[in-house]
């Protein structure tokens, strides 16, 4: 990559002179850390070493304190070894919607908004919402998110599927205990220069009027768009703007981007055929239980890894939920290239 990079005819085209240096700088910063880690680690060691020959314990807690605060780094560059799909770099929208079951569903598929959302806040990324439909007492029917940062496809790719919580009803006056259903879909959002060919005359476009918050908030105009594939039954569709063309925009390219995600779905059957059991319930797979009555357990159905911190999951704490189910992936990935050697 470095000879790439000092081509004197590298910028002759520019949008690959861009994606080798991308490239370049992303190996680059992962050989830096792990160099950087590998001598923090070695100097550290060493200072316990020293510490225990003269007998000074302060010296010694001191650099165990500072192997400990490595682990948390540790543990997200593991997380990045397992990220090595074609668009697993690249930004991510995430589409959460409201299963069967009214107030309850609606209210759950709001608590996986708030989830998502706080991840990617503590995960340091942008997180924009284009799509929203709120619920008549509570909670939201649907949204798409769009989350911008490295990797964040990559992170949230394994998040796909059908999500299931239990729980005493806030909304029931009985305090019965209820089951509520809502759908997570990740996919990519990708470069310009993936050529994805989409006929218009395939395409069902409706403008509507955004939904708002009221008051000096309500949009007058038909700006919101939404657009339905034919040939697939893909929806995609955008309110963020008040101007139709932007939004128009911004739903073509979500919808560039379904179709790509549901080519890579295709390719990725087989590995999760063998890879994941799933549960089939009407339109989609449960992926994971969120039960916090009469106990507190959240399981994810495809690893097995399991939390008993339910409430710090629902506020973002879900790499160690993602870096099993991607380990996973991996696994069943190595597994099927065995199986192609025999």
């Amino acid at each position: 990559m470095n000879a790439k990079s000092e081509d004197p005819n590298l910028w002759n085209d520019p949008q690959k002179a861009q994606n080798i240096m991308r490239k370049r700088q992303d190996l680059d910063g992962r050989i830096s850390s792990v160099l950087r880690l590998e001598q923090t680690i070695e100097d550290n060691v060493g200072l316990i070493e020293l510490g225990e020959m003269e007998g000074d314990q302060s010296i010694v807690a001191e650099a165990e304190k500072a192997l400990s605060r490595l682990q948390a780094e540790v543990a997200e560059q593991e997380l990045e070894t397992l990220l090595s799909g074609e668009a697993d770099a690249n930004d991510s929208y995430v589409q959460i919607n409201a299963g069967a079951g009214g107030t309850e569903s609606q209210d759950w598929a709001s608590m996986l908004m708030r989830m998502y959302t706080r991840w990617a806040n503590q995960s340091k990324f942008k997180v924009s919402v284009l799509d929203e439909h709120v619920g008549e007492e509570a909670g939201i029917k649907s949204c798409t998110l769009e989350i911008k940062g490295h990797n964040a496809y990559g992170k949230l790719k394994t998040e796909s599927g059908v999500h299931r919580l239990v729980r005493i009803s806030p909304y029931d006056s009985n305090a019965r205990r209820h089951t509520s259903f809502a759908s997570v879909w990740a996919y990519p959002v990708i470069d310009d220069n993936i050529d994805i060919q989409i006929n218009e005359s395939d395409c069902k476009i409706d403008t509507y009027r955004a939904s708002g918050a009221g008051g000096q908030h309500v949009n007058t105009t038909d700006s919101a768009v939404r657009i339905t594939h034919l040939p697939t039954g893909i929806v995609v569709a955008c309110q963020a703007e008040r101007s139709q063309h932007k939004n128009r925009a911004t739903a073509w390219k979500m919808l560039k981007a379904r179709l790509y995600e549901l080519e890579l779905q295709k390719q990725q059957e087989k590995i999760d055929a063998v890879n994941a059991k799933k549960t089939d319930i009407g339109w989609g797979h449960q992926i994971r239980s969120y039960v916090l009555q009469p106990y507190q357990l959240i399981k994810d159905l495809r690893t097995g890894f399991t939390s008993t911190n339910p409430a710090a999951v629902l506020d973002g704490n879900l790499d160690d939920f993602i870096q099993a189910s991607l380990a996973k992936r991996v696994q069943g990935l190595d597994s099927e290239i065995i199986e192609d050697i025999d």
